[in-house]
């Protein structure tokens, strides 16, 4: 299975590497690589509940790692030319057109999107992307991403560190958790539209 073939190359990545391991995969993790941290964080949980690492140095490198990589994607975006958000507008779920309305959101919304996107999967790895594009302010970013990255990769850690040798069983219950993340997101988010719409129907329409 793929989750067992990248469960032996992580961990033996980390096993022969030690911290610097983490930080590779981390920041790989933060950019659009298919790196879950669910299987990195509570390999490391055990390793530290079996005294083989340091917990607060894990979560200084883990986080250090969720940042370069989130950068990387960001600047990406942000110095890359505008004609690729018309060519990779799918995955951004962006186009020209809406370009400006995204720019208008992450200078009024960005903190808590990205934050929130830190415990969403697959969005996670994708959020620094239009972040970049919208041209969110740095030091939002950096602090909204430090803030959620830090909390989601302790969590892994710690629960790792709970169920030691069966720390592959976290997989199976942050995807749960991930579901009631998703579940949460999508009613804010339909809540939002709802308002929305209402609103724009309430406005007086120009004679």
């Amino acid at each position: 299975m793929l989750f067992e073939q990248l469960s032996e190359i992580f961990t033996g990545l980390i096993g022969s590497t030690g911290y610097f391991g983490i930080f590779v995969l981390m920041a790989l993790e933060s950019m659009v690589a298919p790196v879950p941290s669910e299987l990195v964080m509570p390999f490391t949980g055990f390793l530290v509940a079996d005294g083989k690492m340091n917990f607060l140095l894990v979560v200084l490198i883990s986080s250090f790692a969720s940042i370069v990589g989130s950068l990387i994607s960001y600047f990406i975006a942000y110095y890359g030319k505008r004609e690729m958000v018309h060519r990779f507008g799918r995955l951004f779920l962006l186009d020209k057109a809406e370009l400006n309305w995204t720019e208008k959101w992450f200078r009024k919304h960005g903190d808590s999107t990205v934050f929130i996107s830190r415990f969403i999967p697959v969005v996670r790895h994708l959020i620094s992307l239009p972040a970049g594009l919208a041209r969110m302010n740095l030091r939002r970013f950096i602090g909204a991403t430090l803030a959620g990255a830090t909390m989601w990769n302790t969590f892994l850690l710690w629960a790792g560190m709970q169920l030691r040798e069966n720390w592959g069983l976290v997989r199976n219950y942050s995807e749960w958790l991930d579901i009631i993340i998703v579940l949460a997101v999508l009613l804010a988010a339909a809540f939002v539209a709802w308002k929305h719409a209402n609103y724009s129907g309430l406005k007086p329409r120009a004679s």
